[in-house]
């Protein structure tokens, strides 16, 4: 939706639209300014995303989606370094060897054989919960390959209500 907004005799495109951070409905508002590189600013749940003028007739929903990805990846990579540790640390220290944030098709997350563990950086679009529910369940594919007995029995002894979660993970 464009809306032109009047301030002060100058009249500025705002294309908005919403995204989704931990399960909140952000609202994203665009402003077209006089400046160099794309801009983005959190206040309160608005993300603005300021624009260089030259935008304003084509690329604008390619910038757009450019600047909320490189949001998203960011948010993911703070994140998720973030629940990493906790869950080792109270795994007490049963860790991947490496662990990546990447796009991985519409899985959140998944495993490899090298003992990597891949997160999709859209994950940070659910809630918190799902977050440490998804990094702990490939924390538990280090020890147990498939979902088995021991592998659910792990699940339950750190997050006894793993089962609320089990349906957001798509897992093969």
């Amino acid at each position: 939706m464009i809306n032109l907004l009047t301030k002060k005799n100058k009249i500025k495109k705002e294309l908005k639209s919403t995204v989704k951070i931990f399960g909140e409905t952000i609202s994203v508002k665009v402003i077209y300014q006089k400046i160099k590189n794309p801009e983005l600013d959190l206040v309160g749940n608005i993300i603005y995303v300021y624009l260089p003028v030259k935008y304003k007739k084509n690329g604008e929903v390619a910038i757009l989606n450019l600047a909320i990805e490189k949001m998203y990846d960011e948010i993911a990579r703070i994140e998720i370094e973030k629940v990493m540790e906790e869950t080792r640390i109270m795994l007490k220290g049963l860790a991947p060897e490496n662990y990546e944030i990447k796009k991985i098709g519409d899985k959140l997350a998944k495993t490899l054989q090298n003992k990597t563990i891949i997160i999709n950086p859209e994950i940070i679009k659910y809630d918190k919960k799902v977050l440490r529910y998804v990094i702990l369940h490939e924390f538990c594919h280090l020890k147990y390959k498939t979902h088995s007995k021991g592998f659910f029995n792990m699940m339950e002894k750190y997050m006894n209500d793993y089962e609320n979660y089990d349906c957001i993970l798509n897992v093969a």
